[in-house]
């Protein structure tokens, strides 16, 4: 951690942005929408179609919902989702924002052309994030003309519970972007760790080191993953096993981001044959309901 990142967070007053953009409506994103919203945050999501829109906001209501039961919002449930609306372009992202996360699949091309339309909608002040595991922060500041207005911010899932953000600077991150985006991630009652750009971060490099092996020892019968779990967790401390954060997490999106850091970093990030074998049956983790657990 970062000596001027130790703010005790039961004391901090940083404030939440007033104004704040969301591109991406999925699990990811909607968590971070609910996230900024509970701060007090006026939030628009991007979705293109209706019912994508429909289903985050579904997604944010239901998390909210849940966050209300277990005491942890300030102000009705209700309250905190009137301030949240969609949007069915990045164009129509409000001007004045003064954050806009990208939260859209890991696809290098995609972000980027997605950052850059973001970039045209709103003012020069506006800060940019990418919400990305693993992808160069540094290859897709180039797409932008105001690369100094950006950074990654790495949530993790589930988002409003999660006590992490992953600050990755690029080298031409300017500082102003980066003391904002502490004193937000503070706002949220998070903490920060920041990293400089480079294959996998540090979050999702040392955890796909310790899932691949983890399912490297599925395939060749060490054990099951139960016990490769449990190993971890009581042994370790973890608060769960490689395994099942892997289903929790997506199988496809761990393959995703082994396939990048292999053709980055080599070998030792090789993707096992049973997870690339999983991924085309189609047990991607929770979301499908198999994947080294089944999922009711």
């Amino acid at each position: 951690m970062t000596t001027d990142t130790s703010t005790d967070m039961t004391t901090d007053t940083s404030t939440a942005p007033a104004v704040v953009g969301v591109i991406g409506g999925g699990r990811m994103g909607a968590g971070i929408a609910q996230s900024f919203a509970a701060a007090g945050s006026t939030v628009t999501v991007v979705e293109s179609g209706a019912e994508a829109a429909a289903a985050a906001l579904d997604r944010i209501a239901a998390g909210l919902e849940r966050a209300a039961a277990r005491d942890r919002l300030t102000e009705p449930a209700d309250r905190v989702l009137a301030r949240v609306r969609t949007a069915r372009s990045v164009e129509e992202l409000p001007a004045d924002a003064d954050l806009v996360v990208e939260a859209v699949p890991e696809d290098a091309a995609l972000k980027a052309t997605v950052l850059a339309a973001a970039e045209r909608a709103v003012s020069a002040t506006t800060v940019l994030a990418s919400n990305t595991s693993s992808l160069s922060v540094t290859e897709l500041a180039a797409a932008l003309t105001r690369p100094g207005r950006f950074l990654g911010m790495h949530f993790f899932n589930p988002v409003p519970a999660s006590e992490l953000i992953e600050i990755v600077l690029a080298p031409d991150t300017d500082d102003r972007t980066r003391r904002a985006a502490l004193d937000w991630t503070r706002s949220l009652g998070k903490q920060d760790v920041v990293v400089k750009d480079s294959p996998g971060f540090a979050s999702s490099r040392l955890g796909l080191a310790l899932g691949l092996e983890a399912i490297r020892m599925v395939e060749e019968g060490v054990a099951e993953p139960e016990a490769i779990d449990d190993a971890m967790r009581l042994g370790y401390k973890h608060p769960m096993g490689p395994l099942r954060l892997t289903d929790l997490v997506g199988l496809d999106v761990r393959l995703a981001i082994a396939e990048h850091l292999h053709a980055t970093l080599g070998d030792r990030f090789a993707p096992p044959r049973m997870l690339r074998e999983k991924v085309a049956r189609g047990e991607l983790g929770r979301k499908t309901g198999r994947g080294f657990y089944t999922w009711s």
